[in-house]
């Protein structure tokens, strides 16, 4: 009977040593160990990417460079989202012969979904997919409509959280063309 209750302890005592140190690791790893992040604000470089379109071909923001750059976030369900895209699609066929590229991210909803709001609205710029939401991360997005302004550098030159106006649009557009 004493060898089962010793028994006991030790496998208690293993059990609390691993949680214990996997704790222990966890709280290492959030406090001390520092992991590069490139803010995605005015200023900063614009932190690279790769989604894909609603075709499954893979586009890559680095694959732009030379070109000014508008990326609006968006989601299917967002009022002010969809008050925009008669403008966005204004604004690409004005200057996708001029050097700019509209890019706007769907921030991770289905993609059947995602395509029969696009064929509705009769939207011709390039859709890209945020499945998993790492981009929506990467560029710290809070709410939507969030669009960030890049320039022929690669560089965020105004990031506007919130609908766009038209003007809006003409004044970033003018700011990143090349």
């Amino acid at each position: 009977m004493r060898f089962m209750k010793r028994g006991h302890f030790m496998i208690h005592f293993v059990i609390t040593s691993v949680l214990l140190a996997a704790i222990g690791y966890v709280l290492y790893s959030n406090l001390y160990e520092t992991e590069e992040v490139i803010a995605a604000k005015v200023g900063n470089a614009a932190p690279d990417f790769t989604l894909k379109n609603l075709h499954g071909t893979e586009q890559t923001l680095s694959d732009f460079r030379g070109k000014g750059v508008f990326i609006n976030f968006w989601a299917t369900y967002c009022p002010s989202c969809e008050k925009e895209m008669p403008y966005l699609e204004k604004a690409y066929q004005q200057y996708k012969e001029k050097g700019i590229e509209i890019l706007a991210i769907n921030a991770a909803e289905p993609t059947r979904l995602v395509h029969q709001y696009i064929a509705r609205k009769k939207v011709t710029f390039p859709i890209l997919l945020n499945r998993d939401g790492l981009v929506v991360e990467q560029y710290q997005v809070q709410n939507l409509p969030t669009t960030f302004f890049i320039n022929s550098k690669g560089e965020i030159v105004d990031k506007v959280s919130g609908e766009l106006t038209k003007e809006k649009i003409e004044e970033g557009l003018k700011l990143i063309k090349p």
